[in-house]
């Protein structure tokens, strides 16, 4: 259900020594699962950093073989393919995922829902649209949404979607989920720091060669080519869904092109929502849920997951952090 890719930015040093080792920090960009992976690896020299750069952008191309719903040999497609036909076998990694995906569902009453792939797009982001849609056309456009109409076998480890046209998509979780199995991959061979940056979901662990953590750019909803703030993040994650970059106004009021998939209406009353965690997958899936519960029910839900902290901007420019927000130096500039 995130529907953009919020921009958030890292700032960091290329070569730098730290406790009396050489260490280079070497940078690549690729477009992967549909947007843009962001890899720094901190490593003893340039050739080992190339070397698992490579490997984190085999795995993350493994895992989008798995779960992307625009490969029509992936396993996900599959199982959209025989939506109302028949149950889908699928590896235990993409069962597990699907698993936890409806876990949020449930706990967000379906304000998070990873059949929001099957949502009709009756909103209009590109300027072309003129009139809010008829409600009839809003309630048409999610008619084959709906996790309660996903069927899991543990046992056989399947995927069934009982109405025909029904998909799913991982658009919502694939990217941070890429980057927690690259971290857990690096840690694994001893590469003890880095940033995966995938499309706005971001990994960290470790520091800056100069032994400083990393340092995390916010961007300013309001003003986007411009930094909200500058946070600091070593061991983590962070991500954000905002509504800044493609939206409509119609008698004054604000329309988000992210879309409340239990309704079919566009999420209004925050533009942005930041949230910190252990895990990308997880912030992600909360950052989301937020933009379409609101304010209120957001924080509710952020209690449910007390690792996690968030600070929301408010479509009026209002601030508001959880009460476990732990960055003592956090300072938003508009």
């Amino acid at each position: 259900m995130k529907f953009s890719y919020c921009k958030i930015l890292f700032l960091f040093i290329l070569f730098w020594s730290f406790s009396g080792h050489s260490q280079v920090l070497r940078k690549r960009t690729t477009l992967l699962m549909g947007g843009r992976f962001d890899i720094s690896i901190v490593a003893q020299d340039s050739l080992t950093a190339e070397q698992n750069i490579n490997e984190v952008i085999a795995e993350i191309s493994r895992i989008e073989s798995l779960i992307s719903d625009w490969k029509p040999d992936s396993q996900v497609s599959e199982v959209n393919q025989n939506a109302g036909i028949k149950p889908i076998k699928v590896d235990r990694e993409v069962f597990e995922l699907t698993q936890r995906a409806i876990r949020f569902s449930e706990i967000t009453n379906g304000g998070f829902d990873i059949s929001f792939a099957a949502l009709d797009r009756v909103w209009k982001f590109d300027g072309s649209m003129t009139e809010m849609p008829s409600a009839e056309a809003i309630k048409k456009s999610v008619e084959k949404v709906g996790y309660k109409n996903i069927v899991l076998d543990s046992v056989q480890s399947t995927i069934f979607l009982k109405l025909k046209g029904m998909k799913i998509g991982f658009g919502a979780l694939g990217e941070g989920y890429a980057t927690d199995k690259c971290r857990t991959m690096m840690l694994a061979k001893g590469i003890k720091a880095g940033i995966i940056n995938g499309s706005g979901d971001m990994s960290t662990w470790g520091k800056q060669p100069n032994g400083e953590d990393w340092k995390i750019g916010m961007t300013n909803p309001f003003k986007p080519e411009k930094l909200l703030a500058v946070v600091p993040l070593n061991q983590g994650a962070v991500t954000t869904s905002g509504n800044y970059e493609k939206y409509v106004v119609f008698s004054g009021k604000r329309y988000s092109h992210i879309i409340n998939p239990a309704t079919g209406y566009p999420a209004t009353g925050l533009c942005s929502v930041t949230v910190f965690g252990p895990n990308a997958e997880t912030a992600n899936g909360l950052s989301t849920s937020i933009m379409v519960l609101g304010k209120e029910e957001g924080l509710l839900l952020l209690q449910k997951f007390p690792e996690y902290s968030s600070v929301m901007i408010t479509d009026n420019g209002k601030v508001i952090k959880s009460k476990n927000f732990k960055i003592s130096k956090f300072k938003a500039k508009f």
